[in-house]
C-alpha cells in the first residue's frame, strides 16, 4: 500500500522550524464526536495528574465527579480504551503516513492524551521539551530521524493570542536552548510563536522542540488530542496493552502498541521483527502458493 510522503516544502519546514501544521485532517463531524467524547471521558475514572501526591509528569488513577464542568481543565492519559475511534486515530491515514516518512517504520505508539485547557487568569502557560530530564539535552542532527514525535489534533478553533495557543520556538529542536537554564522560556519569551489553527488541524513536532500552551484568556476552553510516537528502542510509557484494547486492533495497530507477535525475549524492540516494514506499510504477506 502506498503511503503519503512530505512535500518538499514540508520537508524543509520540518528541518528548519521543527514543526508542521496540517490543515483540516479531521472533519467537522469527527471534531464534534471527539469533543463530546472528551466531555464524557471526564465523568469516568482514569489517569490524571495528582500534584499533591506525585511529582509533575506522573499520573494517578483518579475518580472525577460526574458533574464536572466540560470547560474545566482536564489532562487524561491512556485514552485508547474509551472508544474505537481513539484506537483508529493512532494510525490515521494522511497523518500517520507523514509520521512514518519522518521517523521511519521502526516505531511504536508511546502515549495518548486528551487535554482541556480552561480559560482562566491564573494559568500563565509554560514551555518544555518532551521526555522530561532524560531527553531534554538529547538532540539529533538535521539529517537524522527523531527519537520521538507527537501529533496534536485541535478540537477547538484557536484565534488571536493567549488562547491556549500551541506555542513553539522554531528551530529550538536543533540547538542548545535555552541558554540560561535559570530563566526557562515562556510563551511570551523572545522567539516564541503562538500558533493559530482551526478545529480539525493537526500539528506534528519532535520531542526536542521547545513547546507548550500559552495562557488562555479567550473565554472558552481549548480541547486537544495528543498521540506520541517513538523509535522502537525507546518504548512506550503510558499504557498497558489490555485484552479489551488488543481485540479491537488491526495488525498494524497491535504492532504500534508493542505486540511483536511473540513473547518478549532479549533483543526485542532493539532488533525489529522481519515483517516490521510490511506490517507498518500494510503490505500483505505473499500467498502460500506464491511461496512454494
Amino acid at each position: 500500500m502506498s503511503m503519503k510522503t512530505l512535500t518538499d516544502e514540508q520537508r524543509s519546514k520540518w528541518a528548519i522550524d521543527g514543526y508542521l501544521q496540517l490543515e483540516q485532517v479531521l472533519s467537522p463531524d469527527e471534531v464534534a464526536f471527539f469533543s463530546e467524547q472528551l466531555d464524557q471521558m471526564r465523568k469516568k475514572p482514569g489517569w490524571e495528574p495528582a500534584p499533591s501526591e506525585l511529582p509533575r509528569g506522573h499520573y494517578a488513577w483518579v475518580q472525577r465527579s460526574a458533574n464536572q464542568d466540560p470547560k474545566d481543565f482536564m489532562d487524561r492519559r491512556d485514552i485508547l480504551a474509551y472508544d474505537q475511534a481513539f484506537i483508529d486515530l493512532m494510525d490515521r491515514p494522511g497523518v500517520f503516513d507523514l509520521v512514518i516518512d519522518i521517523m521511519g517504520p521502526y516505531v511504536l505508539h508511546s502515549m495518548s492524551q486528551a487535554i482541556v485547557r480552561a480559560s482562566t487568569e491564573e494559568f500563565p502557560g509554560y514551555t518544555h521539551t518532551d521526555g522530561g530530564e532524560a531527553l531534554r539535552r538529547i538532540r539529533v542532527t538535521e539529517t537524522s530521524r527523531p527519537l520521538a514525535m507527537k501529533a496534536m489534533y485541535l478540537l477547538t478553533d484557536v484565534e488571536g493570542t493567549d488562547s491556549a495557543n500551541f506555542t513553539v520556538f522554531p528551530g529550538s529542536h536543533m540547538r542548545p536552548f535555552p541558554e540560561d537554564a535559570d530563566a526557562l522560556p515562556t510563551p511570551h519569551s523572545q522567539g516564541a510563536a503562538q500558533l493559530k489553527g482551526k478545529a480539525g488541524d493537526c500539528y506534528l513536532f519532535p520531542h526536542s522542540l521547545w513547546h507548550g500552551p500559552s495562557p488562555n484568556h479567550s473565554g472558552r476552553a481549548r480541547k486537544t488530542l495528543l498521540y506520541n510516537y517513538c523509535q522502537m528502542f525507546v518504548r512506550w510509557y503510558d499504557f498497558e496493552l489490555t485484552p479489551e484494547v488488543k481485540e479491537k486492533c488491526t495488525p498494524r495497530q497491535l504492532r504500534l502498541l508493542g505486540d511483536l507477535g511473540y513473547d518478549f525475549r532479549p533483543g526485542s524492540y532493539f532488533y525489529a521483527p522481519a515483517d516490521q516494514v510490511d506490517v507498518i506499510h500494510q503490505i500483505a504477506a505473499p500467498a502460500i502458493e506464491a511461496r512454494s
